[in-house]
């Protein structure tokens, strides 16, 4: 009786910190509509993580948010009660178990062990009961085996077994197919794209830094910005001088090529006012600053915390640059003042969904559908603030068609000053950039997010 009232009172093993940072990091995003990688950032710098511990939970993070909708149709498999019935912090429990199982390297017992430990410490004794009997039977199948048994044939149902084999709700699938031109080939390698981990991509700004200093901090040059250099091996390019003193930034690479293709548009005549018309948090407007020869950029956010954001990229640019708080669609300088715009319009997103893994089931159609008058507004509002011969970029982060070519043809259909150039020209040696005279990058072609771009002439 004696031993057995020891063994009561021992002490219960703690649970692993690098899983339970992973766990509230998930907790900030699924509950509280966190982004994964603030989120994720600042938990590992409070808990003092790094090295193997932070890429451990890196993966575990981002992994098991990408992963979600699969795992959810899996664990429904496994549990007796509909699976919203389920408390929410014991699902993300679940879900970052199976991530570990399916898609990890790690020991099936030790996945599982660890994640009830996790539950006894942050949920409570009761329900360490549930959580080791779904894993256990989780982890009696493999990834590959679990698909086969949950999704549909891919010869009966190809975009609904990729929902489940590639984890992107249906809905994403059939506006990438669309905007692929309908049972192109590319559709599975898009996805596969989709699910990789992205790079850490640079931007040497031009005037300020070097292609090369980038390279000598240990990144290589990028595939097509000549501006542009990857962190291959990942890091915190914080710790690049060039970085931290704002003369080179943290810019995707699809991202780079948009503004320099505004920049490298032909204007004849004046060339000194550029604006960006939806400036946050402020890349491109630092990279057309870098790119312009003389004159003044004006960057405008409608949102205080963000026009901070554009003030800091600019701080290292030389020239008298203004960052406005406004409304785009409203503007507060008079028709035909500049040059070039800038138009990257808020969108869905789902063109980054490699660095943006909880946005594919956080978005919905509706959310695409309640965008469009606002993009509309804003092209609509570029033309006009843009001078006869000047030009627009129109460019969203998003390849879904009714935020791309639709939002353009409808403002261009009401307008009879402005007309579609062809845009393939300003990306040199980039190819495959669609039948034009638009121009779009994808992830598994060109290693980029999935960037639109669309130039109009004012006439």
């Amino acid at each position: 009786m004696t031993d057995r009232n020891a063994r009561n009172r021992a002490p219960q093993r703690r649970s692993d910190p690098v899983r339970r940072v992973a766990y509230q990091v998930v907790r900030q995003v699924t509950a509280e509509g966190g982004y994964a990688n603030l989120a994720l950032n600042k938990a590992l710098r409070d808990a003092r993580l790094g090295g193997r511990d932070a890429a451990f939970c890196t993966e575990l993070v981002h992994g098991t948010l990408r992963w979600q909708g699969t795992y959810d149709a899996f664990l429904a498999r496994c549990v007796t009660r509909p699976l919203p019935d389920l408390d929410p912090e014991l699902l993300d429990v679940l879900r970052l178990g199976a991530h570990q199982l399916l898609n990890m390297r790690v020991d099936s017992y030790a996945a599982v062990d660890e994640m009830v430990t996790l539950t006894r410490s942050e949920l409570g004794q009761k329900r360490t009961g549930l959580v080791n009997a779904v894993l256990r039977k989780i982890s009696q199948r493999s990834l590959d085996q679990w698909i086969s048994t949950t999704a549909p044939r891919p010869d009966e149902d190809l975009l609904g077994y990729l929902a489940i084999a590639e984890a992107h709700p249906r809905w994403v699938i059939e506006a990438f197919d669309r905007a692929l031109g309908g049972a192109a080939p590319g559709l599975e390698d898009l996805l596969v794209a989709d699910n990789e981990p992205p790079r850490v991509t640079l931007v040497a700004r031009p005037g300020l830094a070097e292609v090369e200093e980038l390279v000598d901090a240990g990144a290589v040059p990028a595939r097509w910005s000549p501006y542009g250099a990857v962190l291959e091996g990942g890091g915190d390019p914080g710790r690049i001088a060039a970085v931290a003193t704002g003369r080179a930034g943290v810019q995707d690479e699809g991202s780079q090529l948009v503004a320099i293709a505004l920049a490298s548009a032909k204007v004849d005549g004046d060339d000194a006012n550029w604006l960006d018309l939806c400036a946050g948090p402020g890349g491109k407007s630092a990279l057309l600053a870098a790119l312009m020869k003389d004159g003044q950029l004006t960057a405008v956010e409608p949102l205080k915390h963000r026009a901070e954001l554009v003030r800091q990229n600019l701080r290292a640019i030389p020239g008298n640059h203004k960052v406005l708080v406004g409304d785009g669609t409203k503007p507060t300088w008079p028709e035909g003042s500049f040059d070039r715009v800038l138009a990257d319009v808020p969108c869905s997103g789902l063109g980054a969904l490699r660095r943006r893994p909880e946005a594919r089931w956080r978005r919905t159609p509706e959310d695409v559908e309640e965008l469009r008058p606002l993009q509309e507004a804003l092209l609509d509002s570029a033309i006009t603030s843009a001078r006869p011969g000047g030009v627009v970029a129109y460019v969203t982060c998003s390849p879904h068609p009714d935020e791309t070519r639709a939002v353009v043809d409808a403002v261009l259909g009401r307008r009879d000053d402005a007309a579609l150039e062809d845009a393939r020209a300003l990306f040199p040696g980039v190819p495959e950039l669609g039948d034009g005279p638009d121009a779009q990058l994808w992830p598994h072609v060109h290693g980029t997010d999935a960037m639109y771009l669309a130039l109009v002439r004012r006439s």
